[in-house]
Parts: structure tokens; C-alpha cells; sequence
């Protein structure tokens, strides 16, 4: 099993894994410089556009861009899994696991990146911000789609899991999608909400997280054991699901529980 997950904009880089266990990513001796390197010829007008970013936001993610260096400069850079803070890292909560669920994450989770196309969980990487649905243009193509085309499919194929898990969001799974060998498990939350069930999305990005955990802390090995989640009031509905969308729901009750 392979689970994808999604990266986060929220950042802590004070936090490190207490296990001296930390990796590379891939690309970055390649790609990833390729990157940086168009990057850093724009200006902080240009990078706020190519994001939509606030002036402020456009000059912190200027200056990343312009200190980026590689090999790293000493005690600048962190592991990818604890240095991302938003919901599905919330729900995945990396700092809590012992040192088997990490290393069981360090070999089944991949985080897919605009910047580093794809990290494993305790990846070294220097803060940053670039979405893959970003129009970045450079010589391989209008988007980062066309730059990254097959790459991080191939490299995810070449690990053969019997399934992946999809846990990351259509902007970033759209990178891999099509391009998988492997059958895709894609998992859909839903939340009541004023007694309707729907996406919730901070909710739905923390199940993710969630589900992420859960698949290591129960030595989760083939699609059908995902039936079983029930972290935090969920659970599997058979209405409304289909084979390779399995769809949870919690009430309103249960998450005010949990």
C-alpha cells in the first residue's frame, strides 16, 4: 500500500523527528534545483501573482526562493511530515506515533509536492510554498503538471503496491492520477451539518489525516480492511459509496463527541 497525501502551507520548522532516521527527497539534486532556479528570476510582484499571494506572503516566499540552497545549510531544514501543520497533519499527528508507525510511514506514505514532486514522510526540505496547480511556466511546459508529467507516477510504480490510497486533494492527485499502475482507493468524509451530511473541507482534510494514522496504527495491507475506519465518530456507509470511493459519514453528535 502506498497512502498520498497532500502538503500543507502551514509550516513549524522547530519541530524534528527524535529519530535519526532522516532521508532525501529524490528530485532534488534535479528537478527541484530546475525549479528553484526559474524561481529565483522572479521578483516578489511576479511571485505574489503566480500565487495570489498578499504583498507580505509574496515577500516571505521571495526570499525563500532567493536563500534556497542546496546541500542544505545546517539546521535550516526539517522533515517533511513534521514540519507541515495543517488539518491532515493534525489528524496525522506524526509527533505521537513511536518509532515503528514512523518508520511504517516512511515506507508507505508519499506526500506529493509542487517543489519536490514527492516526499517521503521524514524527506529533508527547506520552507516553502508552490502549489502543483500552479502556472508556473518553464521549458518543459506551461504548469507544473507539464513539468512534472510522468515523473512521480514512475516513481510510485516502481514501488508496485497492491493499492494506493488517494488521501490527497484533486489539485495534487490530478499530477499522478491516470498515470498509476495500481488500483486507487480515494476515500470520501462527510460531516452532518444542520442535519445534512457533506464535505466539510478543514473536516475532511483532518479525516484524511486521520485515516493516514489509523492505516499504520492497524497494519492496514489490502483495500477491503478501509471498511473498517472509525476514527473520531466515523464510519464506513455503504449507501453512497462505490468500489474504489468508500464513503464515511459522522454526525453531528459524534464529531461533538470525539
Amino acid at each position: 500500500m502506498i497512502v498520498l497525501l497532500s502538503p500543507a502551507k502551514s509550516l513549524d520548522f522547530t519541530r524534528t523527528c527524535p529519530y535519526p532516521t532522516q532521508s532525501l527527497p529524490f528530485f532534488i539534486e534535479g528537478k527541484t534545483l530546475e525549479l528553484i532556479e526559474v524561481l529565483k528570476q522572479k521578483t516578489v510582484g511576479q511571485v505574489g501573482e503566480l500565487m495570489g499571494l498578499s504583498e507580505k506572503l509574496a515577500e516571505l516566499n521571495f526570499a525563500r526562493f532567493q536563500a534556497f540552497g542546496y546541500p542544505f545549510p545546517e539546521n535550516t531544514a526539517r522533515e517533511a511530515a513534521y514540519a507541515f501543520t495543517g488539518d491532515v497533519y493534525q489528524g496525522l499527528d506524526i509527533t505521537t506515533l513511536g518509532k515503528a508507525q514512523i518508520q511504517k510511514a516512511q515506507a508507505c506514505i508519499r506526500i506529493l509536492s509542487g517543489l519536490y514532486g514527492l516526499l517521503k514522510p521524514l524527506d529533508l526540505i527547506l520552507p516553502y510554498r508552490l502549489e502543483m496547480g500552479t502556472r508556473l511556466a518553464t521549458d518543459r511546459g506551461k504548469n507544473l503538471y507539464d513539468f512534472w508529467a510522468k515523473d512521480i507516477a514512475t516513481l510510485i510504480n516502481k514501488e508496485k503496491p497492491n493499492f494506493v490510497l488517494n488521501l490527497a486533494s484533486g489539485e495534487y492527485f490530478r499530477a499522478v492520477g491516470k498515470k498509476l499502475n495500481s488500483e486507487v482507493i480515494s476515500p470520501i468524509f462527510q460531516d452532518e451539518k444542520n442535519g445534512k451530511y457533506k464535505v466539510i473541507s478543514f473536516l475532511a482534510k483532518r479525516a484524511r489525516g486521520l485515516m493516514a494514522r489509523w492505516a499504520l496504527q492497524n497494519d492496514i495491507t489490502n483495500a477491503s480492511q478501509l471498511k473498517d475506519f472509525d476514527f473520531e465518530g466515523y464510519k464506513f456507509s455503504p449507501e453512497g459509496s462505490a468500489p474504489n470511493a468508500p464513503l464515511f459519514k459522522r454526525s453531528e453528535r459524534q464529531r461533538l463527541a470525539s
